[in-house]
């Protein structure tokens, strides 16, 4: 089934079947190649069939026409060798650091404050050959449909975990009295649903399966957006192979990864999400119910640094001369569109000493929190929980690492060290418990997306079949990757909620909220549904889920409650403040070239940097500023040495006013600041959403003036940057500018 979409017109769909199957779990087991920008391995899915687990309710019960298993056509390709970057051979011998493995009644020895241990292992894989069937064979057996892009597959085999030594234990049946492929669904079955308290116990068999050699190939085929797998026989999901490897190789052009340069010069790649989440990275199920967790081996050069968004805090181990593994997992099952990595050149940023006295403490839990800690059950599927952990709650400041390019590492020992604590205890404060143990920050490239990860909701997203499969709408169109209105108004209606309840009822909600729906999915009338129920109707004052979704998710423009808020700010102190320096600078403008003799120079007050993006503001609403004024302007707040912001809005004061004495600022700020073309919009709304909301403003103001020398500038500034952007942001300069 190929289906071609419009990027203008339709939307990105979501093929995978979970309604019918369930990946639990994902072992992923990659190598890095920067020289040919290929990321390629094996993943391993450990499934669940749908009888196993309860069906979701859609929003629509109509059937969407991406389901019929008879538009999937096998075919086989001349058979080819599967290529093996580091061939290894399958053992029960396997090499842990800080692991072991807890059978039933014994003692688990993970770390009580929720810290999980880190680890490693060898991972085995064997080269074979690539084959496929020739025919069609109609719809009569079970088909597994995985969301799939811009990816090589070139083989898949069920995998034989009942040869893995020990395995045993996970078996009810006698193996005599079962048929193979019902004996190891059966181990997976057994796997999948350990209790959360032997977690550790099993993520070391899910390595162990793994590695486990192949038993059979299975017949595959791909088109443009998915991956599907089945296997002869097989009539049912609960017939099919619950334990699948898959190898493949990701695509230089692939969408999921961006190949790039850090700000040292230095070669990395990093997940980019947006617009298609992972699909480009590894085969999954994209559909956000697909909650699954995961671990991963990924093994790239000594002199490159693996983060990903697990729970350990992985360290390199070597594994030949120039190469090195590192391996995060993760026990907390989250959607497919949360995995994350980079790899690069990055160093890590190591605190100065300190004495005692300056370090983070874990102090007691205010009453307003306490009252969300160990008590009941949690409504999350079953997981390693810190919220059931008495030390997780009380702690403030989880352990973190900070990993940035050589040369910002004194920045970041100087200023985003110091921070971090301060953040996280802040977040702890309003929020609660952290959900994870441990975090890593890391300093990205220009380029990277800063509007994160695509969620797909299932609510929104359209008809929704009865396999699961269903449609993202606008998800192709790269303009909408840019569009922050939603993001904005959602910021603002949260603000306004604030306001009306007060911070106290607010944030003691909020911490409750995260209580109770921590580790599930959630939709945004169950936010304001358990808002409006937890407050007395009083301070309701007339508010309902209907209204806002109607005055605040639903309708165009600014809602009336933050037109109000807004003319209110106008006459706030610091917005009075710029008000009278606008004043004064429309008065400079206005002034003959030579002052009089005796005339008072003007003097200008001090401004902070959102006063500073004010003024910019309402200087860019004048119709003329001189040469004059603008030298002045730059100089008085030596604009150059501020903020991102501040130096967006003056350029874009250099475009409309054509200060050409200027446009080399416009250009290193297009090359050096700009290069991920993200910026908020106007403070002031005054620009219609589906132009202020663009990161790429400064080029389209440059284009739509009409002005030769200005359009030259836009496009020897692209040119030169196009190669660092991120693909979405380039495809939608470049429609611009040429």
């Amino acid at each position: 089934m190929d289906i071609t979409l419009d990027p203008s017109r339709d939307d990105l769909p979501l093929l995978a079947n979970t309604s019918h199957m369930l990946v639990r779990h994902y072992a992923l087991d990659l190598d890095v190649d920067f020289e040919s920008q290929v990321i390629e391995g094996t993943i391993v899915l450990f499934l669940e069939d749908g009888n196993r687990f309860k069906k979701p309710s859609h929003s629509s019960t109509e059937t969407c026409p991406l389901e019929s298993n008879e538009a999937f056509n096998f075919r086989m390709p001349e058979p080819c060798p599967v290529p093996v970057t580091n061939a290894r051979t399958f053992s029960s011998k396997m090499a842990y650091n800080d692991f072991t493995i807890c059978g039933k009644g014994e003692k688990d020895t993970s770390d009580k404050d929720g810290n999980h241990d880190n680890w490693e292992q060898a991972s085995g894989i064997s080269s074979s050959k690539y084959c496929c069937d020739t025919g069609d064979h109609g719809s009569e057996d079970f088909l597994l449909v995985l969301d799939c892009c811009d990816l090589s597959v070139l083989k898949v085999e069920e995998v034989d975990v009942a040869a893995v030594p020990g395995i045993e234990k996970f078996t009810r049946s006698p193996r005599l009295t079962v048929g193979s492929e019902v004996l190891r669904n059966e181990i997976i079955q057994e796997l999948v649903t350990m209790p959360a308290d032997r977690w550790r116990e099993q993520l070391d068999y899910y390595a162990r399966c793994s590695q486990a050699p192949g038993c059979g190939e299975l017949f595959f085929d791909t088109d443009t957006w998915s991956l599907q797998i089945r296997k002869k026989g097989a009539q049912t999901a609960t017939d099919f192979p619950h334990a699948v490897r898959i190898w493949y190789k990701t695509k230089p052009e692939g969408r999921s990864v961006t190949w790039t340069s850090d700000q040292s010069g230095r070669p990395c790649v990093y997940t980019i999400g947006s617009p298609i989440n992972n699909r480009a990275l590894f085969p999954c199920q994209e559909p956000p119910v697909a909650m699954s967790t995961w671990q991963a081996t990924v093994r790239a050069a000594a002199s490159f640094v693996v983060l990903m968004s697990g729970e350990n805090s992985a360290k390199p181990t070597q594994i030949r001369e120039g190469c090195s593994s590192w391996h995060y997992y993760v026990t907390m099952p989250m959607p497919a569109s949360t995995f994350t990595v980079a790899v690069g050149c990055w160093t890590e940023v190591m605190p100065e000493p300190c004495s005692s006295d300056d370090r983070p403490s874990e102090r007691p839990v205010p009453s307003s929190q306490a009252d969300f800690r160990c008590v009941g059950v949690c409504g999350h599927m079953e997981y390693p929980c810190r919220f059931q952990n008495a030390t997780a709650t009380t702690q403030e400041v989880i352990p973190h690492r900070v990993f940035a390019p050589v040369c910002l590492k004194d920045a970041c020992q100087e200023t985003l060290l110091r921070l971090i604590p301060s953040c996280l205890s802040a977040a702890h404060s309003v929020l609660g418990t952290h959900p994870f143990s441990r975090l890593d920050v890391l300093v990205v490239p220009a380029n990277f997306p800063s509007l994160g990860m695509a969620r797909p909701s299932k609510e929104k997203t359209g008809h929704v079949s009865e396999s699961g499969a269903s449609v993202i709408k606008h998800g192709l169109n790269p303009e909408k990757i840019f569009m922050q209105v939603h993001y904005l108004k959602g910021y603002f209606l949260l603000r306004f909620l604030a306001k009306r309840l007060g911070d106290e009822t607010y944030f003691s909600f909020l911490r409750k909220f995260v209580y109770t729906f921590h580790g599930q999915l959630i939709l945004s009338q169950d936010f304001l549904q358990m808002l409006l129920e937890s407050i007395p109707e009083e301070k309701r004052l007339g508010l309902s889920v209907e209204s806002i979704f109607q005055d605040w998710l639903e309708s165009s423009g600014i809602p009336q409650q933050l037109q109000r808020e807004r003319q209110a700010g106008a006459e706030c102190g610091l917005a009075r403040q710029v008000g009278a320096e606008v004043s004064k600078w429309i008065q400079v403008n206005r002034r003959p070239r030579k002052r009089k003799r005796g005339e008072r120079a003007v003097v200008f007050e001090k401004l902070l940097p959102d006063q500073l993006v004010l003024l910019l503001e309402r200087l860019l609403e004048q119709q003329t500023l001189s040469p004059r004024t603008l030298r002045s302007l730059h100089r008085t707040y030596r604009l150059q040495e501020q903020d991102a912001e501040v130096r967006h809005r003056w350029c874009e004061l250099i475009v409309r006013h054509k200060f050409t004495a200027a446009y080399g600022q416009v250009e290193r700020f297009l090359q050096e600041d700009q290069v991920r073309l993200v910026s908020r919009p106007r403070a002031s709304w005054g620009a219609p959403s589906s132009r202020a909301a663009m990161g790429i403003y400064l080029y389209g103001e440059l284009m739509v003036s009409e002005d030769a020398r200005q359009q030259q500038l836009a496009r020897r500034c692209f040119e030169l940057a196009r190669g660092r952007m991120d693909k979405s942001s380039a495809e939608v300069v470049a429609e611009m500018l040429f």
